[in-house]
């Protein structure tokens, strides 16, 4: 879903602004849940923002880490611009790896669309507005003057977005190439993909599934069932 975010998205007006069909959601997370096959060629991009920003929403404490909200919120203080990502930084690191990784493809695909504003007319701060509330929050019930502070968590996943590839580091891009399906792969080199491939969505959704106290979408079960289906999880997911 992330691949289909990444790559037709920066071309969709009002992406994760738009609402997407309740029903075709729905009946989405229906498949996903039962670990029916899903094929994502051809789905709705609103409905895959839909199911991503749904998902996140279902992550107990936040993919951000509730615990750590102070700590955020300190961090986007800092004037110095590189201060600030030295700091904000710091904070990711502390993150369990299967966040950090969920994270990074994320904001990977965030980026990709703000920087295609132009056209989708969803800049970093747009973007932020919409998922900000299913990234961070605090751990307890607040009361007003905590969520008047809404609007500074607006500007730190701007932040965010707008420097992904500083804060989470390294070719973001190549992390949503397509494989080539013309392309002759001897059985050698397709090992060496999937080795390549395979750990990150692993890492990333058996840790969510494990911490979880309600599952959202037991994707590993999909994930567990073949080479190709593990495979496509990568792409797809």
């Amino acid at each position: 879903m992330l691949l289909l975010l990444y790559h037709e998205g920066p071309s969709t007006r009002g992406i994760f602004r738009r609402s997407a069909n309740a029903k075709t959601c729905k009946e989405l997370k229906e498949k996903l849940n039962s670990g029916d096959d899903v094929q994502v060629d051809g789905e709705s991009v609103f409905v895959a923002a839909a199911v991503i920003t749904d998902f996140l929403r279902n992550i107990p404490d936040s993919v951000l880490s509730s615990d750590m909200h102070g700590l955020w919120m300190e961090a986007v203080d800092t004037e110095n611009r590189a201060h600030k990502i030295e700091a904000i930084k710091s904070l990711v690191n502390q993150l369990p790896e299967a966040n950090l990784i969920l994270l990074r493809h994320l904001f990977g695909v965030l980026h990709h669309i703000e920087q295609n504003s132009g056209v989708n007319q969803m800049n970093a701060f747009n973007l932020a507005l919409c998922i900000a509330p299913n990234m961070l929050w605090l751990p307890s019930p607040t009361g007003p003057e905590e969520e008047s502070r809404s609007t500074k968590k607006v500007i730190f996943l701007q932040f965010l977005i707008e420097n992904s590839g500083e804060i989470f580091g390294g070719d973001i891009a190549s992390l949503f190439q397509r494989p080539d399906k013309k392309s002759k792969t001897s059985e050698g080199s397709l090992g060496k993909s999937v080795a390549l491939y395979l750990p990150e969505p692993f890492k990333i959704f058996e840790h969510l599934n494990s911490s979880c106290k309600r599952v959202c979408f037991p994707f590993m079960s999909l994930a567990r069932k073949s080479i190709e289906k593990q495979l496509s999880l990568v792409f797809l997911l």
